[in-house]
C-alpha cells in the first residue's frame, strides 16, 4: 500500500481533534478545580475514608464473585456451540448495554420486596436491598460481563492441543483447568479481573436503585460524589478528591492492561 493510500484525508483532522477534546478537556477541567494543597486532609476524613472503605471492600469481594462465577460460564460458553453459545454470549454481554438504573430495578424485581425471590427471603429473615450486600450484588451484575468476554476471548484462542496432550496423559478435567488451561489464559484473566475491580469501583446507577446510600454501609465513591452535588454528604471538594482516586485507579488500571498486552505480544 502506498503512502499516499494510508494516509488521512484531511478534513478528519479537525472532527478528530474535536471529538479528542471532548475525551480530554473535562478531565483537565476537573483537575483544575481541585485544590491539591488539601487533598491529603480529604481523603483522611471520616467520610472520604467511609466511602473509601466501602468502595474497596465491596470492589473486592464482587470481582472475587466475578471469578468464581465468570470462570466456569466462560469455559460454559467458550465450550458451547451453535444456539446456545449464541445465547449464552447475549445473556452475558445485557449487562453492558442495559441502563445502569434498569439493572437495579431488575434486581429490585427479583430481591427487593415483592420481588420473585425477596419476599421468599424476607420469610426466612434474610432482607438484601440497601444493605451492603446490595452493592456487591449490584457491583457483580455489571462487572461479571467484562470478566466473562476476557476470558472467553482468551479461551477461544487457546490452542486445544495441550488440554488435548495433558487428558491423553491422564489428567482429570480438573487438573487440566488448574494446571493447563487457567495459566495458559493468565493475560486475558489478568485483564478482565482488573477490568471488573474498575467497573465494581465505578458503579453507581445499579447500586443507588437497589442498595441506596446510607453513609458507612451503601456509600460507595460514586454514591458519595453524587450526594455531594446534591446538597448531602460529602462537600463538593471532597467529592473532587474522590474523582481523583476514581481517575487515578482508571489510568494504573490502563497501565497494567497495556503492559500486559505488551509482554503477552512480545510472547
Amino acid at each position: 500500500m502506498s503512502e499516499r493510500a494510508a494516509g488521512i484525508p484531511g478534513g478528519l483532522y479537525i472532527p478528530a481533534a474535536v471529538g479528542g477534546g471532548l475525551l480530554l478537556l473535562p478531565l483537565i477541567a476537573l483537575l483544575a478545580r481541585i485544590d491539591w494543597a488539601t487533598i491529603p486532609n480529604m481523603l483522611v476524613a471520616p467520610e472520604t475514608a467511609n466511602a473509601l472503605r466501602v468502595s474497596l471492600v465491596t470492589a473486592a469481594t464482587a470481582t472475587a464473585l466475578c471469578l468464581v462465577l465468570g470462570i466456569p460460564l466462560a469455559l460454559v460458553i467458550a465450550r458451547a456451540r451453535g444456539w446456545l453459545a449464541t445465547a449464552l454470549r447475549a445473556l452475558v454481554t445485557l449487562p453492558l448495554v442495559l441502563p445502569p438504573l434498569v439493572g437495579g430495578l431488575a434486581l429490585l424485581s427479583l430481591l427487593g420486596r415483592g420481588g420473585v425471590l425477596g419476599d421468599w427471603l424476607a420469610e426466612l429473615g434474610i432482607r438484601i436491598p440497601f444493605t451492603t450486600v446490595a452493592v456487591i450484588i449490584a457491583q457483580t451484575f455489571v462487572a461479571l460481563p467484562f470478566l466473562v468476554i476476557s476470558v472467553e476471548g482468551a479461551l477461544r484462542s487457546l490452542h486445544p492441543e495441550y488440554e488435548e496432550a495433558a487428558a491423553t496423559l491422564g489428567a482429570s478435567p480438573t487438573s487440566v483447568l488448574f494446571r493447563i488451561t487457567i495459566p495458559l489464559i493468565a493475560p486475558g484473566l489478568v485483564a478482565g479481573t482488573i477490568l471488573s475491580f474498575t467497573r465494581a469501583l465505578g458503579e453507581f446507577g445499579a447500586t443507588a436503585l437497589f442498595a441506596g446510600n446510607a453513609a458507612g454501609t451503601t456509600r460507595t465513591v460514586p454514591m458519595a460524589i453524587y450526594t455531594a452535588f446534591n446538597g448531602a454528604g460529602v462537600t463538593q471538594d471532597t467529592a473532587l478528591a474522590l474523582s481523583l482516586i476514581l481517575i487515578a485507579v482508571a489510568v494504573i488500571a490502563l497501565a497494567v492492561l497495556r503492559g500486559r498486552t505488551s509482554s503477552a505480544a512480545r510472547a
